[in-house]
């Protein structure tokens, strides 16, 4: 039946897309480029400071920067720490600080219990878990007089000059030297703060803050409460201290790391990439808007520093041409490092599909070039078309040797120990998991010249890959008739081995390869493959469209037709993810049909397929939205912001959803500079919901315990995951890691230039 009778009316309703169809002008505000980028800076800012416990962070006169740890006091001076003898203590006994004026005070009472120093103007607290004593400039100190039952927590002044107490016993404010209780009351009568209470704190408007177990509350100038708990984003409630910041915003120290409160929400630090350690003794926000955190473990700081979006790319293009690009050819994936933080000793090794992420990197090179006419993304392309070239000329006239058109997965020297040793052994035990997994020698063959070992067994992650880079190259980069030549033969060279072969990739044993399955018979009609029927027929179809393209010959489109009308593939397509809601399914397959949509609707030429393959995207990234993959957003709204599909119920729209260009923005802002593999954990946190996709329910489900998203139904933000490709799990909560492998800035990289070329980014 042909597809013509099985959606009567659809042929002609709608119009084919024009090539590189840019959003209308106007259609969206882009993404600015000015942001204040979030550092830590606790690996860069402890020269001179000795390592252990930090007791005390203070900001005294002029605003210098102190710590005290293990009875010593070292100033901050012209970014190095110096020790400043005179003000330590004389005995265990006795306390020595600076006062207002800089110059030394000291109080009777043993160094070791002092928990806080506070400041107002003139006026200096110290707070030990007993004693609340107020220093004057000029007069002598004041102790006020605390009930010696109840433990200080923590504490702060107003800007009335009362000070405040958080005890275990509940909150109190000064009161003409007696000490009022403060009742923290929500709207329906229930008292938050009768016992316990582990912090306070002032904003820059004096509105308190009260941290307790049960969350955080703060008063308005009516005397309201606002209350605050996990169902509202609040990430935990461990509290140890709190800070006002410049800016507005307000920190609070944890026993699980930093939270932050910047007027509309939530955000959270924990973990090596953002502290020394996670159990925060004190915090102090200073006048930039950063944060110190004196931790069990160092000094920890935060801040903002101004920064473009084209000044990041900028410095993840460096680090992948200093530490990553591997070989001549500048393949890029990520790099191992023999010393822990140590970029200078990054050693990158092949990786499986080397072949994808040279791909995807290129790809991002191609779209910069496209939106700025930058020669310098010009040659990161055209090196990375050689390397990808390449993998395709490289397995040819060796022996053995696969049919022509055959591309590997990578390469690597043969100077590097044979990585056909023990090879075997391994894909033996790895078929009494998987059936149809390859077992055969050499998986490693060597090339004609006998200078690389090249990876058999390639993938669709692969061809995916290939296909979106050369299409893009083709028409944004090859300049010439030659250059266009060259991508011709290599396209028409891969896809004519696969139409050749029934569709599939043939490798050096005369068989398919594992992943390299595209034609009818196994995808219709084989059990085992119904998982892969809906992605494997979108792909096909993306690469027929693109060679068409590329090589102007109809006959690809008419393979495609015949695909489609014969075998049912545009019905394929159209539930191209095995999956049972958000999180759940294959992330790897989600990058894959990204870039295979986005493809087949620029390069398609069949109204009646592409309005199903449009709204078969529309539904791809619904179920992938909350996901906040800037890659995922901007792929889907180039092709289908302002449209809409018909059917024979009427028309519909396929425009993203409201938030997507904000969650595009909060992510390309948010991700780190830092890209090394830091451990995160986030399970613990009060605004995280396990997500129920497990067991029986989600066929992938194996092994993918300890998943979850934020209360907004959102995966945790990029700040607190690390992840090395768009295709790793974004649902996962805790994250392995030790700062041993540097991940490429691709992932900001492609979605950044991308979003650019399209106009979802603003221009540098």
């Amino acid at each position: 039946m042909q597809l013509r009778q099985t959606f009567p009316g659809i042929r002609g309703a709608v119009a084919a897309i024009s090539l590189f169809a840019l959003v209308s002008e106007g259609a969206v505000t882009p993404i600015p480029q000015r942001f204040q980028q979030e550092i830590a800076l606790h690996r860069s800012i402890t020269n001179g400071l000795p390592s252990g416990p930090v007791q005390l962070v203070d900001s005294g006169a002029a605003d210098a920067v102190r710590c005290f740890i293990e009875g010593h006091w070292y100033t901050l001076k012209a970014g190095s720490w110096s020790a400043e003898p005179t003000l330590d203590p004389t005995s265990p006994e006795e306390f020595a600080f600076a006062g207002s004026d800089g110059k030394r005070r000291t109080l009777k009472l043993p160094w070791a219990d002092v928990r806080q120093i506070l400041r107002r103007g003139a006026r200096t607290w110290v707070i030990t878990t007993k004693d609340p004593v107020e220093v004057p400039f000029v007069q002598p100190p004041r102790w006020l007089a605390w009930p010696s039952k109840w433990t200080i927590q923590n504490a702060a002044v107003s800007s009335l000059g009362k000070l405040w107490i958080a005890s275990n016993a509940g909150l109190y404010e000064e009161d003409e030297r007696n000490w009022r209780p403060v009742p923290v009351v929500d709207g329906v009568g229930r008292s938050w703060a009768t016992t316990n209470v582990l912090t306070v704190g002032f904003d820059l408007a004096n509105r308190v803050w009260v941290g307790t177990r049960a969350g955080l509350a703060t008063r308005d100038a009516t005397g309201a409460w606002r209350f605050f708990e996990g169902k509202d984003g609040l990430p935990v409630s461990d509290f140890t201290g709190a800070s006002a910041a410049a800016d507005g915003t307000m920190w609070f120290g944890t026993r699980m790391g930093l939270v932050r409160w910047d007027g509309t929400g939530f955000q959270y630090r924990q973990g090596p990439r953002w502290l020394p350690g996670d159990d925060v003794r004190q915090v102090l926000a200073d006048p930039a808007g950063g944060v110190w955190a004196a931790t069990t473990l160092g000094l920890g700081r935060i801040e903002f520093q101004p920064m473009t979006l084209a000044a990041k790319a900028a410095r993840f293009e460096g680090e992948i041409a200093k530490y990553i690009q591997r070989t001549p050819f500048g393949f890029v994936a990520e790099a191992p490092l023999k010393k822990i933080a140590d970029l200078s000793t990054a050693s990158p090794e092949d990786s499986d599909n080397d072949g994808l992420w040279t791909a995807m990197y290129g790809a991002g090179e191609c779209f910069a070039y496209g939106a700025t006419e930058d020669p310098a993304a010009l040659e990161r392309a055209r090196k990375a078309f050689e390397a990808l070239r390449f993998l395709q000329v490289v397995t040819q006239g060796g022996n053995p040797s696969p049919d022509k058109g055959y591309v590997a997965r990578t390469i690597r020297p043969v100077e590097w120990p044979n990585p056909n040793v023990g090879r075997i052994e391994g894909d033996r035990e790895e078929q009494k998991r998987d059936a149809l997994w390859k077992a055969y020698e050499p998986r490693w063959p060597k090339s004609a010249d006998g200078k690389w070992y090249w990876k058999g067994d390639t993938s669709s992650d692969e061809l995916d890959g290939h296909y979106f880079f050369y299409a893009l190259y083709y028409d944004l980069c090859a300049r010439t008739d030659a250059e266009k030549a060259r991508v011709r033969e290599v396209v028409q060279g891969l896809t004519d081995h696969l139409v050749s072969h029934g569709f599939a990739l043939v490798d050096v044993d005369g068989k398919v390869t594992r992943w390299g399955v595209y034609g009818p018979q196994e995808m219709n009609r084989n059990p085992y493959w119904w998982v892969e029927r809906g992605l494997n027929s979108l792909s096909l179809l993306s690469y027929l469209a693109v060679t068409a393209h590329v090589t102007g010959d109809q006959k690809y489109h008419d393979i495609a037709r015949e695909l489609v009308e014969k075998h049912g593939y545009a019905q394929n397509l159209m539930f191209p993810k095995a999956q049972q809601g958000p999180g759940s399914g294959n992330q790897s397959d989600d990058e894959m049909a990204f870039m295979c949509f986005y493809n087949l609707l620029r390069y398609g030429k069949d109204p009646a397929v592409l309005n199903l393959v449009r709204y078969s995207f529309f539904q791809y990234w619904a179920n992938d939205q909350p996901e906040m993959n800037p890659f995922f957003h901007f792929s889907h709204a180039a092709m289908n912001l302002d449209r809409s599909i018909t059917n024979v119920w009427g028309t519909f729209s396929v425009t993203p959803w409201p938030g997507w260009l904000e969650d595009s923005r909060a992510t390309l802002y948010g991700l780190p500079l830092d890209r090394l593999n830091w451990s995160h954990k986030n399970s613990h946190r009060l605004d995280v919901v396990e997500l129920g996709m497990t067991g029986s329910k989600d066929l992938y489900a194996a092994g993918r315990e300890g998943r979850g998203h934020r209360t907004n139904g959102k995966v945790l933000p990029v700040e607190n995951r690390h992840f090395n490709h768009w295709n790793t799990d974004p649902w996962h909560l805790d994250y392995g890691g030790s700062g041993n492998e540097l991940g490429a800035g691709t992932v900001f990289l492609l979605p950044y230039y991308m979003g650019m070329y399209h106009g979802f980014v603003e221009k540098p």
